[in-house]
């Protein structure tokens, strides 16, 4: 049998991520050189000094956005990706203890804890 879990290759394949790399750096370079006013009629000393920092500007953001994605993608774990998720992401997780009674195990009141109320 073939195990169905899906890998790091497969969230995310290489060409995938040089591709969106890629586009990030085409689009700094072109708004860098909308910036700097190649497209329009200036002298002529100004335009290579567009093209040569319009360049600076796509490799770094190319560079950037590649580490970025990269480090990530390392970040997830390739067998929760399948998992479904059943409750609220940014919810704390239930305690069986408060779930069953209303009580923790400890005699505690979790109703005062949850509105600032302190014990004695």
């Amino acid at each position: 049998m073939t195990d169905d879990k899906p890998t790091r290759r497969d969230l995310m394949k290489p060409l995938q991520l040089l591709g969106l790399a890629f586009g990030a750096a085409v689009f700094a370079g072109i708004v860098t050189l909308i910036a700097m006013g190649f497209f329009q009629q200036r002298g002529p000393e100004q335009a290579p000094a567009a093209l040569q920092l319009a360049l600076i500007f796509a490799g770094v953001t190319f560079i950037v956005v590649l580490l970025s994605v990269s480090l990530l993608l390392l970040a997830i774990d390739p067998a929760q990706v399948t998992k479904t998720i059943d409750r609220p992401v940014l919810q704390p997780r239930e305690n069986p203890d408060t779930a069953a009674g209303g009580t923790r195990s400890d005699g505690a009141d979790p109703d005062a804890e949850a509105s600032g109320g302190t014990h004695i």
